[in-house]
């Protein structure tokens, strides 16, 4: 009896406790949520010019697109590997730069692609200077040699007249000019008191007025002799410096000094199906002209075969076929050193990232010629010599892991699963495995 009469007391004790508990928590005002806004960030498009991301502050990197987090993530990267990026192919590897965001930015960055080209000779002009000025000047003046004798690279100062003639033409202030992703903080205290503009930008001011493609609509055609115009001549009509000579080349070597048609116009490889149609209508072919540049031309040059290049293949083509093309010795010699290196072109898709090479020119000549890939070295992950995973450009930066992991795990699978590599990586590394 005692004891259960003890369990009632019991039971009803923690009732009590529980009711009053239970009476404190939800008596308790509740706070008032009804004004909380959640705010998301602005999507609006931003305006991308070259930059150096060694040169950029906090706030440029804001103007970028990235966050307080992914800008702390990516300056402490910065300091890790030696406070200076020095590729492209180091930077992407930073954590807070999804793929995404890189492949926005990639084509804007002024780096090398890869940290083997940046510790090459014709990657100085990337090196940092210091700025040298002594007297007040108008920016919207100055060319890009003005720039290059401030302290700038010959790289920097294009992305400086790119970001001019973005904004217009002009840079309108002192405002507008800092925003410049090419000019640090730093560079821009210097400069500042210098500069011959406005402080602050105009309410009326209409940014980025200035078509890029208006420079089509400026050239006024009239009628003229393909057979009479030298370089200039066909830089007026809006080709390049080095179109231009390609054009002069083509005429003069290939086709004894004379264009004797329309169709020999059309058939120069840098002349586009655009371009002739623009031009087509103002051509004039003069018959005494064709006569007196055929007679007056070198017999070596009449005695001169065409090369065809449908029948040349990209994996033996030579330098001096290159330069009948078209192409400049540079742009040659970068072709063929890149050939070199990866033991031959295995898609022509690979021909169009070598440096230093007209895109548009090249991959005109990838579409006629022939690639045959049957000469080109591969090997398994397993079998392939140490020197060669170390000198092919593809497979350099990850010999170290193939050649550790294959001691303990002789099976490529597993290799390949080991490596984790991203996926554009891995694949421009099985052009070459079998």
């Amino acid at each position: 009896m005692k004891k259960n009469y003890y369990q009632k007391i019991a039971f009803m004790g923690m009732l009590l406790l529980i009711f009053f508990v239970f009476q404190k928590f939800t008596s308790k005002d509740r706070e008032d949520f009804s004004d909380i806004k959640f705010i998301t960030k602005s999507t609006s498009h931003i305006a991308l010019s070259e930059f150096n991301p060694n040169d950029l502050d906090q706030k440029q990197w804001e103007n970028l697109g990235f966050s307080d987090k992914q800008i702390a993530t990516i300056l402490n990267y910065k300091k890790v590997v030696g406070g200076q990026f020095i590729s492209k192919e180091q930077f992407k590897k930073c954590f807070a730069v999804s793929a995404e965001k890189f492949s926005e930015l990639e084509s804007y960055i002024i780096l090398p692609e890869t940290n083997r080209d940046a510790k090459s000779d014709r990657f100085k002009a990337f090196e940092k200077k210091s700025i040298n000025i002594s007297t007040k000047f108008n920016p919207d003046h100055y060319s890009v040699n003005d720039w290059i004798k401030l302290g700038f690279s010959e790289k920097q100062s294009e992305a400086i007249l790119k970001y001019k003639n973005y904004l217009g033409g002009s840079f309108v202030s002192k405002e507008k000019f800092k925003e410049c992703f090419i000019i640090n903080d730093e560079n821009y205290r210097k400069l500042a008191p210098y500069l011959i503009l406005p402080e602050k930008t105009p309410e009326n001011f209409k940014g980025f007025a200035k078509n890029f493609n208006s420079e089509k609509s400026k050239i006024n055609y009239s009628n003229f002799d393909p057979n009479i115009l030298d370089i200039q001549g066909w830089h007026k009509l809006g080709f390049s410096e080095g179109q231009a000579k390609v054009i002069v080349n083509y005429r003069d070597r290939n086709l004894k000094g004379s264009f004797k048609n329309v169709e020999d116009i059309q058939k120069c490889f840098v002349i586009s199906e655009e371009k002739f149609a623009e031009i087509k209508p103002y051509i004039r072919l003069n018959s005494a002209t064709i006569a007196r540049n055929t007679e007056s031309a070198p017999k070596a040059e009449i005695k001169q075969e065409k090369t065809d290049f449908s029948k040349i293949d990209l994996n033996k083509i030579t330098f001096k076929q290159l330069l009948e093309f078209g192409l400049d010795e540079k742009a040659a010699g970068s072709m063929l050193g890149f050939r070199k290196k990866l033991g031959g072109f295995a898609t022509k898709e690979q021909i169009l990232t070598t440096y230093n090479i007209d895109k548009e020119l090249v991959q005109k000549l990838t579409s006629i010629c022939q690639l045959n890939t049957s000469e080109v070295e591969k090997y398994t992950l397993v079998d392939a010599p140490e020197e060669w995973l170390k000198n092919h450009p593809y497979f350099k930066y990850s010999a170290d892991k193939i050649i550790f992991y294959r001691t303990s795990y002789p099976d490529d699978k597993k290799i390949w699963k080991f490596l984790k590599l991203k996926p554009e990586y891995e694949e421009r590394m099985r052009l070459y495995v079998k």
